[in-house]
């Protein structure tokens, strides 16, 4: 299994664990991801975006919610405000052997290590839209992750939310 890291930076040789500033109870570590979660990173660092996908238990109303205007079941919402930014980022995917690695979430495919790490490759991601729209994600671009953020946590669908401190204001959108 391959797992995978992405940066805005195309030139790291050698990947040092980090002590993380909000998992100070944490010692330093190395994240990775699997495959299948790997496009929720296929975006600026600091972008806040919402990830859904279906569990196994996902009631049929939440799955018509959803996805049932769409013929995918895969979602990643960003704001309207970070589309440009998003359009111009250029990534760097460094692919790693999952041997150093132990699972940390499995419904977040997160894989930690805590020792130093070499990556197998880096490839360029110039188009991180097109990226995802390959892979089937309906990609949203919305004002707003509040109602979409809110939806889901009264919902039975599985989740990610990623980088959501640097969403807007919802008063910001009514303005």
């Amino acid at each position: 299994m391959k797992l995978y890291h992405f940066s805005e930076e195309s030139n790291i040789t050698r990947f040092e664990p980090r002590q993380l500033d909000y998992r100070k109870d944490e010692p330093a570590m190395i994240w990775t991801i699997d495959d299948f979660h790997a496009p929720h990173y296929f975006l600026p660092r600091d972008c806040p975006r919402v990830c859904v996908w279906p569990k196994e238990d996902t009631s049929e109303e939440d799955l018509h919610q959803f996805f049932g205007h769409s013929s995918t079941n895969r979602l990643v919402a960003i704001e309207t405000g970070w589309y440009e930014t998003v359009k111009n980022t250029q990534l760097y995917q460094y692919t790693f052997n999952s041997d150093a690695f132990t699972l940390y979430n499995r419904d977040a495919g997160y894989y930690i290590t805590k020792q130093p790490v070499i990556p197998l490759a880096v490839e360029p991601l110039d188009d991180l839209l097109a990226a995802m729209i390959a892979l089937g994600i309906e990609l949203r671009v919305t004002p707003s992750l509040i109602p979409l953020r809110n939806s889901i946590l009264n919902s039975t669908v599985n989740f990610s939310m990623i980088r959501m401190r640097n969403i807007k204001e919802e008063k910001e959108h009514h303005e």
